[in-house]
């Protein structure tokens, strides 16, 4: 199923048990979305790494089931990073080793080929990303609400002007 289905029918199990504003729901459903959220987060970085894991380092190596372990690893880690480190440069740095780590232990390669790999991902989870806003009509909410010159720039910058 669709992270994107998942996530309106818990918008709508949601609009159907609370009966006030969504933002004011109890603690159990609160747990119930985030919980659901931190999933189809998790399996759509999954299967990001994987396919930049295949890309890069071969179908050998890059198992849909280090894809899991990395996707899990890394934000468990990088979320205690953010949480307990007061310094956010300091938890910046520990969570991109961190990542690169686990890329470089898990697919079996060095770290350029970790850093292709988690650059690659980023790559095809941005792309990913544009083509749902592009489906779901938001990237034209977001260029409206950019400043002309912002706007230039990503011209610019998409097209080659």
């Amino acid at each position: 199923m669709m992270p994107t289905r998942l996530l309106m029918m818990l918008f709508a199990i949601l609009s159907l048990v609370n009966e006030g504003p969504w933002w004011k729901i109890g603690e159990g459903i609160r747990l119930i979305f985030s919980l659901t959220l931190f999933f189809a987060e998790l399996f759509v970085l999954a299967v990001v790494l994987y396919l930049a894991g295949l890309i890069v380092v071969g179908r050998r190596r890059a198992l849909l089931t280090d894809a899991f372990l990395i996707s899990f690893l890394g934000t468990v880690l990088s979320t205690l990073f953010w949480l307990f480190i007061p310094y956010n440069l300091i938890a910046l740095v520990l969570f991109i080793l961190v990542w690169l780590l686990l890329i470089k232990r898990l697919y079996e390669t060095g770290w350029l080929g970790a850093i292709a790999v988690a650059i690659l991902a980023m790559i095809i989870y941005i792309a990913i990303v544009i083509l749902l806003a592009f489906f779901f009509g938001v990237l034209n909410v977001i260029i409206q609400l950019l400043p002309s010159s912002a706007l230039f720039s990503l011209g610019a910058f998409l097209f080659g002007c």
